[in-house]
């Protein structure tokens, strides 16, 4: 009897287990993209640095000048959309910047197209996509 009863428990607790991990993910995307805005925001290039996924620094690294570039200008403005999912512990964010450039005081507006993967081992988010392209036109 008491077998039959852990029998019928263990897909139930399966599916506990499986719901409480995509709220912890859930939690971690949310925590991980504010503290990304808010460093991004202040114009802490650096601190924002460290969301962006190591495979992807280890293919497109960046140079001294890439970060000069970053010092160059100030966040006006940081609208994003909402995350929507993009696969398999994977969501896009579509985020309008508007930056102002600190010599010469002109705005401009750019669109960073935002991919972030979850890491299940270090039950991180990484930015898949890079620091934003502050040079696009």
């Amino acid at each position: 009897m008491m077998r039959s009863i852990f029998l019928l428990l263990i897909p139930v607790l399966a599916a506990g287990c499986a719901a409480m991990s995509t709220q912890s993910e859930s939690r971690a995307l949310e925590t991980t993209l504010v503290a990304y805005a808010n460093a991004v925001r202040w114009g802490d290039f650096e601190q924002a640095l460290a969301f962006v996924d190591p495979e992807t620094l280890k293919a497109h690294p960046l140079s001294s000048i890439d970060m000069e570039r970053y010092k160059q200008v100030k966040v006006a403005a940081y609208t994003e959309q909402p995350p929507v999912p993009a696969g398999a512990h994977e969501v896009r964010q579509i985020v309008q910047m508007s930056l102002v450039n600190i010599n010469t005081q002109t705005e401009r507006s750019i669109v960073d197209k935002q991919l972030w993967r979850y890491d299940e081992k270090t039950k991180h988010w990484h930015l898949v996509s890079g620091l934003p392209d502050i040079v696009q036109h």
